[in-house]
C-alpha cells in the first residue's frame, strides 16, 4: 500500500487529495452505521497523516450532524495535519485539553499511528488503550491499522495496542492484520475501496496472501467427478491413524473421510477398534494385511499413531510410493520429523503431499523455517519440501511450492478443540481423493476448499463437539454435491 501511495504522488496527485480521498471514503462506512455515532464521537488523532485522515472523517461527521471532539496525544508534526486540525477548530470542533473519559459512552475512532508503525506506543497511550478495553470494551473503531499494530507482522509493538471492535484497512488489506497475532486487536476487518482501477492499485496478488473467509465455503466447487463414476470412480481413500491410547483419533479421522463423499474410504486401525468398527462406520473397509493397496487416489497417515518412530520405520517405505494424494497429520509429521532424513524424505515424493501440522509440530519438522510470522513460515516450508502446508491457527495458514498463500479468516474459536484436527485431516484426504480420481492436481484451491468447509461447519455446527461438527461437514458436502449435479442437469 506504500508503494501505491506513492505511485499516486509520484503521478502528482496532491497529499492532500489522496487525505481528502480516504476520509470520506471512511466517513461514508460510518454514516452507513448510525447506530455507533448515536452516543458522539471522539477522534484520537496523531502527528501524522493518519491523524490528517482522522481530522477528515471528525470534520465530515461533524457536518452531518454528529457531535465530534477531538483529543491530540502528542504534538503534529505533518504540516498537512496541522491545517485540518485549525479548520476543524475553526468549524466549531471541540478540542479536549485532557485525556477523553476511558469510559466515557462516545465512539473512539483511533487515527493516532498508521501504515509502518515500528515503535511502541508512549506509556500515557498503553495505560489509556488498556482502560478503554476494560471499561468499554467494543467502543473503538481504528483507522487503518490499531495503534501499537505493526501492519506487516499483526504483532504488538510493545505490550498494548488500540483494542479495536473494527479495523477500516485502507486500499488493500495489510498483511499482518490477517495473521493470529493481530486477531485480539483487529476486530472486523474492514477494506476501505477508494474507487481506484486495478492499473493504479497494481496487483495485489503478488504480494499479499488471499482471505478465505469461511463463509464463501457454500461456493467451493465439488471435484468434478464424471456422474457415470461408479464408488471405485468416486475417490479411494486409506486412513492410517489410531492406536491403543488413541482409538477416537482414527473414528474422528474416519468419519471426516465419510464426510468428504469419497466413494471409498479404507482403514488400518489398531485391532480394540477394528472389532467395533463395523457398527458406527459399517460402510469403512478394513485393511486386512497392513500392505497400501496399488489403487488408491489419497492415503491419510498419522492422526492418533501414538511412538513416531515405531510407526514410521514400519509405514514410510510404503508411503513413498504412494502415487495419489498422501496428507501428514499429527504423528505422521511428528514421525517424519524423528526419522533420520526429516523433511528432506518429502523429496523423494513422486505424487503430491499436503502437511496439517500445528506450530509445535511444524517447528518440529522445519526448524529451519521458524523465523517470522505464520505465513512467511508456510511459505518457506511449502517451497523447500515442494508440499502444501497448512499452519493451523485461529487463521490458519495455507502455503504451496511457488509461494503462493491462503489465509483462512471468520473462523470460530470453538474449533480449538480435541479432535478436530482429526476430522480435518480425515476430511481433506477424502476430498483430496475425490479430486485425483477426477484427474485434477490436488493443490492449493482444493486444499483451501477442504480447510474453508471445515471451518465453516465448525460455525455452523450446533454444539462445538467433533461429532456434531462431522454431522454438519457432511451436510455442507451434500449441499456442494447437489449444486454441482444441479449445474450439470441444467446445462
Amino acid at each position: 500500500m506504500a508503494a501505491v501511495e506513492q505511485r499516486l504522488f509520484d503521478s502528482g496527485m496532491p497529499v492532500a487529495a489522496l487525505m481528502e480521498k480516504v476520509g470520506l471514503a471512511m466517513t461514508a462506512w460510518l454514516l452507513a452505521r448510525r447506530d455507533l455515532l448515536r452516543h458522539g464521537v471522539v477522534v484520537l488523532v496523531g502527528p501524522g497523516h493518519n491523524g490528517g485522515d482522522g481530522l477528515v472523517v471528525a470534520r465530515e461527521l461533524h457536518l452531518a450532524g454528529v457531535e465530534v471532539s477531538l483529543w491530540c496525544p502528542l504534538p503534529i508534526r505533518k504540516p498537512l495535519t496541522a491545517e485540518h486540525l485549525r479548520h476543524g477548530e475553526w468549524l466549531g470542533l471541540r478540542r479536549l485539553a485532557q485525556e477523553p473519559d476511558p469510559g466515557g459512552a462516545a465512539l473512539w475512532l483511533d487515527a493516532v499511528f498508521g501504515l509502518g508503525q515500528s515503535r511502541p506506543l508512549p506509556q500515557s497511550l498503553v495505560d489509556l488503550f488498556r482502560r478503554r478495553e476494560q471499561m468499554r470494551p467494543g467502543a473503538l473503531i481504528s483507522l487503518d491499522v490499531p495503534s501499537g499494530l505493526c501492519s506487516d507482522q499483526g504483532t504488538v509493538l510493545g505490550e498494548q495496542a488500540a483494542c479495536a471492535s473494527a479495523t477500516l484497512s485502507v486500499g488493500w488489506l495489510k498483511r499482518g492484520l490477517c495473521l493470529d497475532p493481530a486477531r485480539p486487536w483487529v476486530g472486523a476487518l474492514v477494506r476501505i475501496d477508494l474507487g481506484f482501477s486495478p492499473a493504479v492499485m497494481g496487483d495485489a496478488t503478488a504480494v499479499l496472501p488471499r482471505r478465505l473467509p469461511v463463509e464463501e465455503a457454500t461456493t467451493t466447487p465439488f471435484p468434478p467427478l464424471p456422474p457415470t463414476a461408479m464408488k471405485y470412480e468416486r475417490g479411494r481413500c486409506l486412513v492410517v491413524a489410531g492406536s491403543d491410547r488413541y482409538p477416537g483419533a482414527a473414528y474422528l479421522a474416519l468419519r471426516g473421510a465419510m464426510a468428504s463423499g469419497c466413494g471409498c474410504v479404507q482403514a488400518a486401525v489398531p485391532p480394540r477398534l477394528q472389532s467395533g468398527l463395523w457398527q458406527v462406520l459399517p460402510e469403512v473397509m478394513q485393511l486386512e494385511d497392513g500392505l497400501i493397496p496399488d489403487r488408491l487416489d489419497a492415503v491419510l497417515a498419522g492422526p492418533g499413531l501414538g511412538d513416531p518412530s515405531h510407526w514410521w520405520n514400519q509405514w514410510s517405505e510404503q508411503l513413498l510410493s504412494v502415487a495419489g494424494l498422501l496428507v501428514l497429520d499429527a504423528d505422521g509429521i511428528n514421525g517424519l520429523a524423528a526419522s533420520p532424513e526429516g523433511w528432506r524424505w518429502l523429496l523423494q515424493r513422486q505424487g503430491p503431499t499436503w502437511l496439517t501440522p500445528h506450530a509445535a509440530e511444524f517447528v518440529r519438522l522445519f526448524p529451519h523455517c521458524d523465523e517470522g510470522d505464520a505465513l512467511g513460515k508456510a511459505i518457506a516450508a511449502a517451497r523447500c519440501s515442494g508440499c502444501c502446508v497448512l499452519l493451523k491457527g485461529a487463521h490458519s495458514v495455507l502455503a504451496d511450492p511457488s509461494g503462493a498463500a491462503v489465509v483462512l479468516t471468520g473462523t470460530s474459536p470453538r474449533a480449538a478443540r480435541t479432535g478436530l484436527g482429526d476430522l480435518l485431516a480425515g476430511f481433506a484426504a477424502g476430498w483430496g481423493a475425490q479430486v485425483v480420481a477426477a484427474q485434477h492436481q490436488p493443490g492449493l484451491e482444493s486444499f483451501a476448499a477442504a480447510m474453508a468447509l471445515h471451518g465453516l461447519a465448525a460455525q455452523r455446527a450446533r454444539s462445538s463437539d467433533a461429532s456434531a461438527i462431522a454431522d454438519c461437514l457432511k451436510t455442507l458436502t451434500a449441499q456442494c454435491q447437489k449444486k454441482q449435479t444441479t449445474m450439470f442437469n441444467e446445462v
